[in-house]
C-alpha cells in the first residue's frame, strides 16, 4: 500500500488536485482509497472525491498530525483489510504538517507501506499574506515538503507566481518546485504525477509541533435539514454567494487580513452547489455539480479563521446563514457540531484521539 500526503494551507487547492490525481490513478486500474480530514467536524468534501473503484473515508473533529493519530490508524487498517487499496491519498486539513503525519504513519505497524514524496501545495495568490500572518505555521508546511507545488497560476500574475517561486526556494532549497493549474491538468501538472510515482525520503525528525496552536485559527462547523422547497440552481448558487461575502465582510471588521476557509454548500436531490472563499481580499467563488442526487436536502458549513475568536466566528456564521434561510422562506433544524478547536480552548482537547469518521463508497 503506498500513501500519498498531499498538504498544504486552507484553500490551496488540494481537493481540486486529489479528485485529478485519484481519477487518474483509478482510469489506470489502481484501487486507491481516499482519507479526507477536517478540522471542523462536519465533512464536506468526500461524496465530492468518491467516484466508482475509490473510496473515501473522512476524518473530522481534529487534525490527524497531533490529536487524531489513533483514529488515522483505525481507517488505515480498515480500509487495508477491507479494501486493499494500491493507493492511499491523505488530504490532511490546511492547517496541519504533512511530514509530521508521514512520521505518524510509520509507526503504526502497518504492512508492506511505502510513501510517495510528499507534497505541499501553495496558492501564489495569497502567499504573502499568509507569510506574513502565520510565518512559523506556514514555514514549517513549507520546510516539510519534498514536493511543493504551486497552484492556480492559470489566475495568477506572473511575477506573483515568481515571487511565490523565489520565497519558497529560500526557506526549502532542498525540494522540487512545480507550478502548475489543477484545474485545467496543464504539462506541469503531469509531471507531478510522474514524480508521485518514485519513492519519497524520509527527512530528519523534528521537534514534534501542535498544528492547531500554531496556526492560531479558531474553527465552527453545523448542518441545517432544509425543508423542502423548489429552490432552482441558480437561486442556490447566489444564496451560497451571497452569504459567504457577508460572511467575509464581518469578519474583516474583526480581522481585515485574515486568512482561512469558509465552506458552505447545499445538498438537494437534483444537484450541490459548493462555495468557499479563502481570505479577506479573494471573491467568494461558488460551483454548481449536477446529479449528485442527495436524498434530504441540507446546508453545511465549515469555517477556520485567523485571529478571530470563536464566540464571534460563531455568531457570524450562524446568524448570516440564518438569516438569510428565513428570508428565502426555507425552514430548517440545526446540528451544531462543537468541539473547541481555537486555540484558547485546545489544551483540554490536546489528548483526544477518537473522531466521527464519515465513509463514502460507490459501486465499482
Amino acid at each position: 500500500m503506498k500513501v500519498m500526503i498531499i498538504g498544504g494551507f486552507l484553500g490551496s487547492g488540494k481537493t481540486t488536485t486529489i479528485l485529478r490525481i485519484s481519477r487518474r490513478l483509478s482510469n489506470a486500474g489502481k484501487r486507491t482509497a481516499i482519507i479526507v480530514n477536517e478540522i471542523g467536524e462536519i465533512g464536506l468534501d468526500g461524496d465530492i472525491l468518491t467516484s466508482p473503484g475509490i473510496v473515501t473515508e473522512e476524518l473530522t473533529s481534529g487534525c490527524i498530525c497531533c490529536t487524531l493519530r489513533i483514529s488515522m490508524q483505525y481507517t488505515l487498517q480498515t480500509l487495508e483489510e477491507e479494501f486493499a487499496p494500491d493507493i492511499v491519498i491523505i488530504e490532511p486539513t490546511g492547517i496541519a504538517f504533512p511530514g509530521q503525519i508521514r512520521e505518524e504513519i510509520e509507526t503504526m505497524g502497518l504492512s508492506e507501506l511505502s510513501f510517495a514524496p510528499v507534497v505541499t501545495l501553495v496558492d501564489p495568490g495569497r502567499f504573502g499574506t499568509e507569510a506574513k500572518e502565520i510565518p512559523r505555521f506556514i514555514e514549517n508546511q513549507i520546510k516539510e515538503a519534498e514536493i511543493l507545488c504551486i497552484n492556480k497560476i492559470d489566475i495568477t500574475p506572473a511575477e506573483t507566481v515568481l515571487a511565490a517561486e523565489k520565497m519558497l526556494h529560500e526557506i526549502n532549497p532542498e525540494a522540487r518546485i512545480l507550478k502548475f493549474s489543477a484545474k485545467h491538468e496543464d504539462e506541469q501538472f503531469e509531471r507531478l504525477l510522474l514524480h508521485l510515482a518514485v519513492p519519497g525520503f524520509k527527512k530528519p525528525s523534528k521537534e514534534k509541533k501542535n498544528s492547531i496552536e500554531l496556526s492560531e485559527v479558531s474553527a465552527y462547523s453545523a448542518l441545517y435539514t432544509l425543508g423542502l422547497r423548489n429552490l432552482s440552481p441558480e437561486e442556490s448558487v447566489h444564496f451560497v454567494e451571497e452569504s459567504l461575502q457577508t460572511i467575509q465582510g464581518r469578519v474583516r471588521e474583526i480581522n481585515p487580513e485574515f486568512i482561512g476557509h469558509v465552506k458552505l454548500s447545499i445538498k438537494l436531490p437534483e444537484f450541490t452547489v459548493k462555495g468557499s472563499v479563502t481570505s479577506s481580499k479573494e471573491m467568494p467563488q461558488a460551483e454548481l455539480i449536477p446529479g449528485r442526487n442527495s436524498e434530504k436536502a441540507e446546508l453545511r458549513l465549515l469555517s477556520a479563521i485567523t485571529k478571530v475568536p470563536k464566540n464571534k466566528l460563531i455568531e457570524i456564521v450562524e446568524s448570516t446563514v440564518e438569516e438569510n434561510l428565513w428570508n428565502s422562506g426555507i425552514t430548517f433544524e440545526k446540528e451544531v457540531h462543537e468541539h473547541g478547536h481555537d486555540t484558547e480552548n485546545h489544551s483540554e482537547h490536546e489528548n483526544e484521539q477518537i473522531c466521527r469518521v464519515n465513509i463514502y463508497r460507490e459501486n465499482e
